[in-house]
């Protein structure tokens, strides 16, 4: 795993890993998770409700009790499908980013999520006056096809760097050579190829971030307004953010196993070609944008 040392031996492990959670995904093994987790976060739903009462009553520790069981549903739901996982998934696999950058960008997107969450009921409470059926309808409507938008905009552009990546960049070293050659004058005449990761990394950051925080969880979004309209403002955004952190474990957790499967490849290829990262970053890419155009189309 790059940003930590793996073994060759480890490496391979995640190999084999990615390749049985790819058939327990082909037997329909997932469906089952999906069903499981849509239970649990039925529960958690009504526990979460009780805890609001609770609150209101005054009773002590149930604003505690509460965040606890926000985290455990974000948690939940996070386990179940979700665009965030697979956009997160999907990098992991395509560059070759280390894996403590790829957890922070999905810590960072999962509590963006929550502020996203947080931003629109307050806007449409206090400024737009929306009553609690549009709230959640946003949540379902424009901001869903916005979402599948900007995952057909980051598959894209997964492909268009893959493309990139196999002759123009040597291209563009060359001449930046022959130009270092030409001048003596000691200035710099163009980015280094360390400088381009750095801006393409932070261009990265912010479309995988803002990719999965356009959507707001249907969760967090129920929790606001119930909070909203009990006068418990604050206590709601606790537990907005409480939920993000609950699905930043989930999310983390791809990232770690997305790095492992794509070290584990890499190892298990001898002397690797340089056209095979590129080449992952297409396939991917094209992945990524078939599924956002399904959705779309839907």
């Amino acid at each position: 795993m790059r940003g930590l040392t793996l073994s060759r031996g480890m490496a391979l492990a995640g190999l084999g890993l990615a390749l049985a959670l790819a058939a327990f995904w082909f037997v329909g093994g997932f469906a089952l998770v999906e069903r499981l987790a849509a239970t649990a976060q039925r529960g958690l739903q009504e526990a979460m409700a009780g805890s609001l009462r609770a609150i209101r009553a005054g009773e002590a520790g149930a604003i505690a009790g509460l965040l606890a069981l926000c985290f455990g549903y974000g948690f939940v739901h996070a386990a179940g499908p979700g665009h965030g996982k697979f956009l997160i998934g999907s990098y992991g696999v395509a560059r070759r980013v280390g894996f403590l950058p790829l957890a922070g960008i999905a810590i960072a997107a999962s509590l963006a999520q929550a502020g996203v969450a947080v931003g629109l009921v307050l806007l449409a409470f206090g400024i737009l006056g929306w009553t609690r059926a549009e709230v959640l309808g946003a949540g379902e409507g424009g901001i869903v096809v916005a979402g599948h938008l900007l995952v057909l905009g980051i598959g894209l552009w997964l492909v268009w760097r893959g493309l990139r990546s196999f002759v123009p960049r040597q291209h563009r070293a060359h001449h930046h050579h022959h130009q270092d050659e030409a001048c003596d004058c000691g200035h710099s005449h163009g980015p280094t190829p360390v400088e381009i990761e750095r801006v393409t990394g932070w261009r990265d950051t912010l479309l995988l971030v803002a990719g999965v925080a356009i959507r707001p969880c249907s969760g967090a979004l129920l929790l606001l307004v119930l909070t909203v309209q009990m006068g418990l403002t604050a206590t709601g955004i606790a537990g907005a953010f409480a939920m993000g952190l609950g699905v930043s474990f989930v999310t983390v957790l791809v990232a770690a196993l997305a790095v492992w499967g794509r070290e584990g490849a890499f190892a298990a290829w001898p002397n690797v070609p340089r056209w095979l990262s590129p080449a992952l970053q297409v396939i991917v890419g094209v992945l990524v944008a078939s599924v956002a155009l399904d959705l779309i189309v839907a």
